[in-house]
């Protein structure tokens, strides 16, 4: 069976790798939007993670989806701290940038969770 990789994802992998051959000012557009942390020293690490990354393209084919995942990462974290609710900017960046895992629900310790679970609570009921 031929299947481009597997699935949708690898079409975002591939849009990337495409823009970035394409593209010459691509990389200097996403590193501007994303600055330089806004004020969060885990952002600021993984920005300059990224950047590194990405100067490095000997294998950049096979590290397209680690790279798409980041791109990813770094912008909704930069989102959600200018969104201005530092409880779920706080627990999303230290849930995803700072080694804790990347998956749903895996929160670190001293994190406010009654709060976001308040949040996202419907009110009224």
């Amino acid at each position: 069976m031929n299947s481009t990789w597997e699935g949708s994802g690898n079409v975002q992998c591939l849009d990337v790798l495409r823009a970035l051959s394409k593209e010459p000012g691509v990389l200097d557009v996403l590193f501007n939007e994303l600055g330089d942390g806004h004020g969060d020293k885990r952002l600021a690490a993984h920005i300059q993670q990224l950047q590194a990354s990405f100067k490095d393209t000997g294998d950049i084919q096979y590290r397209a989806r680690q790279l798409t995942e980041d791109i990813a990462l770094g912008l909704q974290a930069k989102l959600l701290l200018e969104a201005g609710n530092s409880v779920v900017s706080d627990a999303f960046i230290a849930s995803r940038l700072s080694g804790g895992g990347r998956v749903y629900g895996a929160l670190p310790r001293g994190l406010d969770v009654e709060a976001i679970v308040a949040r996202s609570t419907p009110q009224g009921f």
